[in-house]
C-alpha cells in the first residue's frame, strides 16, 4: 500500500456540510496516525470518496466520482479506493456488485472501520477534533445526527438513522477547540437542529445550547441552519434578541405552501401555522434574513398548488431561497405515488420560482446601496476581497465584493459601504476594520 513512507490520502467530499464535518473528522484521525493528507487526488495513493445519496442528481455525481477514482486505480495512478457516506450506507451491496474494484464500502456510521481499513488507529481521545477543510475563520459544528420526522419524500432517515443529540458539554467543548484554532464563525448544522436535546434530555435544549455557545471567547458569529419548522421552539427567538453573536439569519426549510401538498409530504405543519411562525420570527427579529428551500414537482402538486407556492414566495419575500425538483427515492413513503410530473414541467416550475426570487433579491439589494455593513472576508479574488454579511451563509448565499487600495485581510471583519448591487451580489468599498 505504501510507496515511499506513509500513504498519501485524499478525501473527496460530496453533498452537504454534514458530510464536510464527517470528512474533517476522518482526516483528523488519519493525520494523528501519521498518514499524509493531500488535497488533490493526483498526488494521492488512496482516494476516499465521501458520497451523497440525497436525490438522484447527487447520487449520480457520487457514482461518477467513484468511477473516476476506479479508473485512476486501474491505470495505476491510485493504489486503493474507499467509498463512504450516505450512498454507501444506502446501496452498499448494489454498489459492490456493480463496481467491485472499490476496496471497501462503508456507511455513514462506520468511522472506526474506515480508519482501520486505511491502516490507522482510531483514537477516542480525538473526538471533537478535526482537520478543517474550510477557511480557518469559519467551521461547521454538528449538533446532532439523523432525523425522526416522517417526511414522505426524504431518504435521510434511511441513510443517517434516527435523531441523536450530541451532549451539550461535548458540543461546547468542540466550540472552544475551534475558537482556539482561530475560528470566528460557527455554523450550526444537523438534519434537524431544532429538535436538539429532545432524545437526550427529554426536551428541546437548542436555546440553552445557543446561550452556552455565545459565551465562547473568540467566536463572533453563530449561524443556525436546518431548523425544522414544525414545533419550532419559540424560546430560541429570545436568544436571538439576547445574544450579539447570533447572526440574524435563520435557515428554515419549508418545502411547500399548499395544504394538500404539505399533508401528503407529512411535514406536520399547515400553511396557516407556517405563516404564523414566519410572522412571529419577523416580529421578534425585524432585520432577520430568512432562508428556505422548496420542492417543486412533488407527485401530489397540482397546478393550483404550484400557483399557491408562487404566491407564497411573493408574499413572504424571503431573503434567500433555493428550489429542488422532486426526486423519487426508493424506500420513502412517497415512492408509491409514482413520478407523474414530467421533468421539463418540474424544471419550468423551478425556474418560475427562481425568477420570482431573483426579482425579490434584486429589489432588496438595491435598497442596500449607500448603507454601511459589517462583512467577514472569506477570500481574495482578482481585485476584490470577497466576504459576507451576517445575513449570508458561506457557499450557498450571496457575497460582497469589496474593493480597497489596502486589501482587506481574509478572516477579518470590516465595515464597508455598499456602492452597487446585482440580484445576488453586492459591491462595496471599505471604511475601516470592524
Amino acid at each position: 500500500m505504501r510507496r515511499n513512507g506513509s500513504p498519501k490520502v485524499s478525501v473527496v467530499t460530496l453533498g452537504c456540510s454534514k458530510n464536510t464535518v464527517d470528512s474533517e473528522v476522518l482526516l483528523g484521525q488519519l493525520a494523528s496516525s501519521g498518514l499524509q493528507i493531500v488535497e488533490d487526488v493526483d498526488g494521492a495513493d488512496v482516494a476516499v470518496i465521501n458520497t451523497c445519496g440525497f436525490i438522484e442528481a447527487a447520487k449520480q455525481e457520487s457514482i461518477d466520482a467513484i468511477l473516476e477514482a476506479v479508473r485512476r486505480k486501474n491505470e495505476g495512478k491510485l493504489m486503493r479506493v474507499v467509498v463512504m457516506g450516505c450512498l454507501a450506507e444506502r446501496y452498499a451491496k448494489e454498489l459492490a456488485d456493480e463496481i467491485p474494484d472499490v476496496d471497501g464500502y462503508f456507511g455513514s456510521h462506520h468511522l472506526k472501520e474506515i480508519v482501520a481499513e486505511l491502516g490507522a488507529d482510531y483514537k477516542r481521545e480525538l473526538v471533537g477534533e478535526r482537520m478543517l477543510s474550510t477557511p480557518t475563520h469559519f467551521a461547521y459544528l454538528k449538533l446532532s445526527e439523523g432525523c425522526d420526522h416522517p417526511c414522505s419524500f426524504c431518504a435521510i432517515p434511511l441513510m443517517r438513522g434516527t435523531h441523536r443529540t450530541r451532549p451539550l458539554e461535548e458540543v461546547v467543548k468542540e466550540a472552544h477547540m475551534l475558537a482556539g484554532r482561530g475560528v470566528k464563525e460557527l455554523i450550526l448544522i444537523g438534519q434537524d437542529t431544532t429538535s436538539y436535546g429532545i432524545d437526550l434530555y427529554g426536551e428541546r435544549r437548542l436555546a440553552s445550547l445557543l446561550r452556552e455557545l455565545s459565551t465562547v471567547d473568540g467566536i463572533e458569529w453563530i449561524r443556525l441552519m436546518y431548523a425544522f419548522p414544525a414545533q419550532f421552539p419559540r424560546e430560541v427567538l429570545e436568544v436571538f434578541k439576547e445574544s450579539s453573536k447570533l447572526c440574524h439569519y435563520l435557515d428554515l426549510p419549508l418545502q411547500h405552501a399548499s395544504g394538500s401538498v404539505l399533508k401528503s409530504m407529512r411535514r406536520g405543519i399547515t400553511p396557516r401555522t407556517t405563516r404564523d411562525l414566519l410572522s412571529s420570527i419577523k416580529k421578534a427579529i425585524p432585520d432577520i434574513a430568512l432562508r428556505t428551500t422548496l420542492i417543486v414537482g412533488y407527485p401530489a402538486e397540482r397546478e393550483e398548488d404550484f400557483e399557491a407556492l408562487c404566491e407564497f414566495v411573493r408574499e413572504m419575500q424571503f431573503h434567500r431561497l433555493g428550489v429542488f425538483t422532486y426526486s423519487r427515492e426508493e424506500g420513502t413513503a412517497a415512492f408509491d405515488l409514482g413520478d407523474p410530473i414530467p421533468n421539463e414541467v418540474k424544471e419550468e416550475r423551478r425556474d418560475r420560482i427562481m425568477q420570482i426570487q431573483r426579482e425579490i433579491s434584486e429589489e432588496r439589494n438595491q435598497l442596500l446601496i449607500g448603507s454601511d455593513l459589517t462583512v467577514l472576508i472569506d477570500r481574495q479574488e482578482a481585485e476584490f476581497a470577497v466576504g459576507r454579511t451576517q445575513w449570508d451563509a458561506p457557499e450557498i448565499d450571496q457575497e460582497v465584493y469589496v474593493r480597497s487600495e489596502s486589501r482587506p485581510t481574509s478572516g477579518e471583519f470590516y465595515r464597508v459601504r455598499i456602492v452597487d448591487a446585482t440580484e445576488y451580489d453586492l459591491y462595496a468599498e471599505t471604511i475601516d476594520r470592524a
